[in-house]
Formats: structure tokens, C-alpha cells, sequence
């Protein structure tokens, strides 16, 4: 997957995120961001990684955001790994 379409599903996830009453606060709470934070960094990449990095913390939450989107949960490492961070790392 491309970085900018990683970017546009993950900013999609996010908007998704914003309208969970009781998402939203754990996502705020484990990444300190204010509303304003939200805000203001939604169009960073590394910001979005984050995001999917909380998203895939959790099988309910893929599941609901993808039902909540459209996009596919198995995407969501797809996305991930699109993003800044995301590289899989071969020690050998």
C-alpha cells in the first residue's frame, strides 16, 4: 500500500474515531492530545500511525472501525505499515 492512501484511510479511521464517545477519550488519554491536538495533527503521518497503532491494540475496535468505514480490517496492518514506523524490521 502507498503512504498517501495509508494517509487517507487512516484520516477516514479518524474521523470515524471522533464520532466513538467511548473510544475517543482512551485515544486521548493514551496519547495525551487535546481536542485542538486532534486537530491540528490529523494530517501528520506520524500522527495517523499512532492512531493505528492504538487501533490495532484492540480486535473489538478493528472490527468496529472497519464496520464504521468500510475499510477492511485486514487493511488496518496494511495501513500501519504504510505509515511512518511501520517497516518491518529482518534481524537476520
Amino acid at each position: 500500500m502507498q503512504q498517501e492512501t495509508a494517509e487517507t484511510k487512516a484520516l477516514a479511521l479518524l474521523a470515524w474515531l471522533a464520532g466513538q464517545d467511548e473510544i475517543l477519550p482512551v485515544f486521548m488519554g493514551a496519547t495525551g492530545v487535546g481536542e485542538d491536538d486532534l486537530r491540528a495533527r490529523a494530517a501528520e503521518p506520524e500522527f495517523l500511525a499512532s492512531l493505528m497503532d492504538f487501533l490495532l491494540m484492540d480486535d473489538n475496535w478493528v472490527i468496529q472501525g472497519a464496520e464504521g468505514t468500510g475499510i477492511a480490517a485486514q487493511e488496518f496492518v496494511l495501513i500501519r505499515a504504510a505509515l511512518p514506523g511501520g517497516e518491518q524490521v529482518n534481524w537476520t
